[in-house]
């Protein structure tokens, strides 16, 4: 084990770059949840890539952008207290030439810190061969990069050379976890977040954000034939709770329904899941509800 390397690496990107796809297709399994709508990362999530050289482990931080309210701000504490904790980051783009103002708050992030970059330019499936040129021909100068690596989180395309270069950048050192360990969460934890990643991808686009999951119970049955999870949503006002219930309650049957399919596919069992919906006013800036709910400042 002399020759093993161990260490940590920060996925960062602007919302909606295919950072949680690309940590669910590097470690093998869905952990992370995906949605096409912004803020959908709000904890820093931890997963663990091990092969015979390396044990990576990466966190999935929140998608750096500013902050518009007390939610806001306590994802970017997370995002920007991990860039210095770690031995890699790996900062995801998009295949363009075009570097906008979202992209620009990250390289003015980026100046800020001595730890060493990976650029990933994702999504390469999208685009003319061509077009990943421009791209990095575009960004190749905007910070000191160690490495430039082109993929397709989708298709899982050239990863392998990205932990090839994550590899070479990762200090000797034993492993932190056992080799069977994908991730620190616990199973409330990710089973409260696939909940969210259904409301997410079913509802209207302004209703999401203001959303959280608590799981009020979670407990297998003695036989191990089945789990039963009480869950609540919260969101923030009455019209936004009729619009999650949905016509004779037929959305929040769908969210359930597709909820309980990835709980199951995670748990490896059946579930019964029970949804239920309230409302908590601007639950977004209270310092103590945001607690509740699960958002706890670990910097």
């Amino acid at each position: 084990m002399d020759n093993f390397k161990s260490g940590f690496v920060a996925i960062i990107g602007r919302p909606n770059v295919g950072k949680s796809t690309l940590m669910n297709r590097l470690i093998g399994q869905k952990i992370a949840i995906t949605s096409s709508k912004a803020q959908t990362t709000r904890n820093r999530i931890q997963t663990v890539y091990t092969d015979d050289e390396a044990q990576i482990i990466f966190l999935d931080t929140p998608g750096i952008n500013k902050a518009k309210n007390k939610l806001g701000e306590y994802m970017m504490n997370v995002a920007h207290g991990t860039l210095n904790e770690v031995d890699v980051i790996m900062w995801i783009v998009e295949p363009t030439t075009f570097i906008g103002a979202g992209e620009r708050h990250i390289i003015e992030v980026l100046g800020k810190v001595n730890t060493p970059i990976i650029l990933v330019i994702n999504k390469t499936d999208t685009v003319e061969e061509q077009m990943i040129f421009d791209a990095i021909n575009s960004y190749k100068d905007v910070c000191e990069f160690e490495a430039i690596v082109p993929v397709s989180a989708l298709r899982g395309k050239n990863t392998d050379e990205l932990i090839k270069s994550i590899k070479k950048l990762l200090p000797y050192g034993p492993q932190f976890y056992d080799e069977d360990t994908v991730t620190d969460q616990p199973e409330r934890q990710i089973a409260s977040e696939l909940i969210r990643e259904q409301a997410l991808r079913q509802l209207d686009k302004e209703i999401p954000h203001g959303i959280a999951v608590v799981i009020d119970r979670m407990k297998e049955r003695p036989d191990g034939s089945l789990c039963d999870i009480d869950a609540t949503i919260i969101c923030e006002r009455d019209s936004h709770k009729g619009i999650i219930i949905g016509k004779q309650g037929k959305m929040l049957k769908n969210i359930g329904t597709k909820a309980r399919i990835s709980i199951e596919n995670l748990l490896g069992m059946k579930v019964n899941l029970k949804l239920w919906v309230k409302v908590k006013k601007d639950w977004r800036d209270s310092d103590t509800l945001i607690k509740n709910y699960g958002y706890r400042d670990e910097n």
